[in-house]
Order: C-alpha cells, then structure tokens, then sequence
C-alpha cells in the first residue's frame, strides 16, 4: 500500500491507522481512518461476540486517539443519502449508540458539539470528514455507490450551510481509502443509472469506462471518487480543499477491509472523527 504525501501513516502494537496531515494542523479535532492489521474489524454481525469484538476494537481506538468511548456514535447506514445532526450523545448505557438506532436509514451526521466521536465503516464504499474550521463544524459521511448517485455529498454540505451557516469554500473534505475505478465494475442497469444522474456533467467520459465482457455480459468501470469529488465542488467547495487519500481499497486489501477482494466475511474499516475543545 502507497502512503501518498497527504498521509500519516501510525503503526503501534494493537493498531494501525491513517491521518491526514491537513486535518492533523486543526489540535481541536481527532481522526483516523483505521487499517485492519491486528484483526481490527469492525462489522457488527448478528451474533454477541462480534459485538463484543467491535466494542474491544472501539476501546483500543479511542484509548489511542484521546477519546471517550462513552461518546461513541454511529448511524445505521442503508446506503442513503440522508444526512442528519446530531446534538448529544446518549450516555445512560454502555455504548447505548452502537446500535444506530437513533439514526436510523441515516448514512451522514454532521455536529458543531465538542465530545461527539462520529465513526462511519467501509468494506469499498467512499468514506468522506468534513470540517469548517470557521464555524468548527465536522461531518462524516458514507457514501456507498447509492449513496453517491443520492449525492449524499452534496446533501452534507447544504445541510452544514442550513444548520451552521457554513460558506462551502471553508469547508474541507477528506476521502477516506475506498473502492477506486480500477475495480468497481458494474453491470449496464447501474451504468444507465449513473448515466441518467449524472449526464449533466457532461464528464461520463471520465466518470465511466467501459470494461471486459464477463459470461456473455458487457462491464463497466465507474469512478465514484470522482463523482464525490465533483459533487462536492457542485456545492461550492474549493477543488484545494478537497483531499483524496488515493488508496483502492480492492488494491491494497492487504491492509483495507475490501467486500470485493474478502467475499461472504469481508471486514469492515472504521473512520472516526471528533472536534474537542483543544485549540
């Protein structure tokens, strides 16, 4: 895996986890995006033990990263493109937002509030952080291919400006290591889909490639960084501020948890991040 000059790679002994050096400049918020060396996964499952696991997995994040584990929140992401605030964090149990429960068919939370640790996960999908740092908003969004052709990017940064009176051109996003072009291949119903979203564009030279013929069965190649990216810029952010890791999940599935390259018991990658009242 190539650690592009954007990046700060940290090894220690029960983990390892990206950062970005732009976000790192900003001591009031914390983040990583974490790898799955030492078998850290956070996929929920059905069972007790895989809740147990991701809670142990969570607590040796948040020891690392300075953060409370009772401040801990997640959605319950359906690939939407639904983006929702969040004000506090229930705290009557122990880790009562695991779940998601509150936010249900939610895949972005954005806050102003200092202690709310948002954590999103991936297996592909795009991961994206946000962070104003004039009005010290941060978001975390999940943008599974639906999710992207949802436009739930631009969702997010028209609901920073609604709620926070964020101006796009402050706000910078980060994405998170996800599937790249080089591997999402998809059939010809979400080609036409993508095609009928994003014709307006006039990129779906760049957004879509067309791929191998696989079992009688024309492929396609579709670029759903780039669509974030151009989604983004459609909502007023600078291309300046819009930082992309550059890692395919599929790529280096050695270190990232990828559906495509594990099967039936991929993994899933964990982004976190938290605004606290450093300065």
């Amino acid at each position: 895996m190539e650690i592009n000059h954007e990046l700060v790679l940290t090894t220690k002994d029960h983990i390892e986890y990206l950062q970005f050096k732009r976000l790192l400049a900003f001591p009031e918020v914390k983040h990583a995006y974490i790898l799955k060396s030492h078998d850290m996964n956070f996929r929920l499952g059905t069972n007790f033990r895989h809740l147990e696991t991701v809670k142990k997995n969570l607590e040796v994040v948040c020891d690392e990263l300075g953060i409370a584990k009772s401040s801990v929140i997640r959605p319950d992401y359906n690939h939407t493109s639904n983006v929702k605030v969040v004000d506090f964090v229930d705290n009557s149990e122990e880790n009562p937002e695991l779940s998601g429960k509150r936010f249900k068919d939610t895949d972005g939370l954005i806050t102003d509030k200092t202690g709310i640790a948002m954590i999103s996960t991936n297996a592909d999908c795009n991961l994206i952080l946000l962070y104003d740092p004039v009005k010290k908003v941060i978001g975390n969004i999940h943008a599974g291919w639906r999710g992207t052709f949802g436009k739930i990017a631009l969702n997010a940064i028209h609901k920073m400006q609604e709620t926070y009176g964020s101006n796009p051109e402050d706000i910078l996003c980060f994405l998170c290591p996800s599937i790249r072009k080089c591997h999402f291949e998809v059939d010809e119903d979400v080609k036409e889909m993508c095609e009928e979203t994003f014709h307006y564009t006039n990129r779906l030279g760049e957004i879509i490639e067309k791929g191998e013929v696989k079992e009688g069965k024309q492929k396609y190649l579709i670029d759903t960084v780039l669509i974030n990216q151009m989604l983004l810029e459609e909502a007023g952010v600078l291309p300046e501020n819009i930082v992309d890791s550059g890692i395919c999940s599929v790529c280096a599935s050695g270190k990232i948890h990828s559906k495509r390259a594990e099967g039936e018991y991929f993994g899933l990658g964990l982004a976190i991040i938290e605004k606290t009242d450093e300065k």
